[in-house]
């Protein structure tokens, strides 16, 4: 027999969590942990009903964060750290739906990962 792991237990209280929003050019997604990093709720624009290009509008990833904070209310969570990543559109409006969501956010960092010495160049060109 598996063992199978529910995300959402019934009674479970998390007083506070870890909310990470990757925003691309193609889509946004928003993940709630706990702090140990198990997913508790989870949503992308794909998920709220938006498709093609209109998923990564960033009044679809302000969506996608309410359908997520809906998610959360039986949690009984007061405080998030927001994590960052991603240079696409969604990405201010997301941040901004936290803000006006009323939930305290201890934390907002940008995680979005940086080249430090760039690609290899082009081989020299043999004449």
């Amino acid at each position: 027999m598996k063992d199978t792991k529910k995300t959402e237990q019934p009674g479970k209280s998390v007083k506070k969590g870890r909310i990470y929003i990757t925003s691309t050019f193609n889509n946004t997604t928003v993940t709630v942990t706990d702090q140990e990093g198990n997913v508790i709720c989870w949503s992308s624009s794909g998920n709220a009903g938006f498709a093609g290009a209109r998923r990564a509008t960033p009044y679809a990833a302000t969506k996608t964060v309410t359908t997520v904070l809906s998610k959360m209310k039986d949690l009984d969570t007061r405080e998030l750290e927001v994590y960052l990543k991603g240079a696409g559109s969604g990405r201010e409006a997301a941040l901004r739906a936290l803000k006006n969501s009323g939930m305290k956010l201890s934390l907002i960092a940008d995680v979005t990962p940086i080249p430090h010495n760039g690609i290899r160049p082009k081989k020299k060109r043999r004449v």
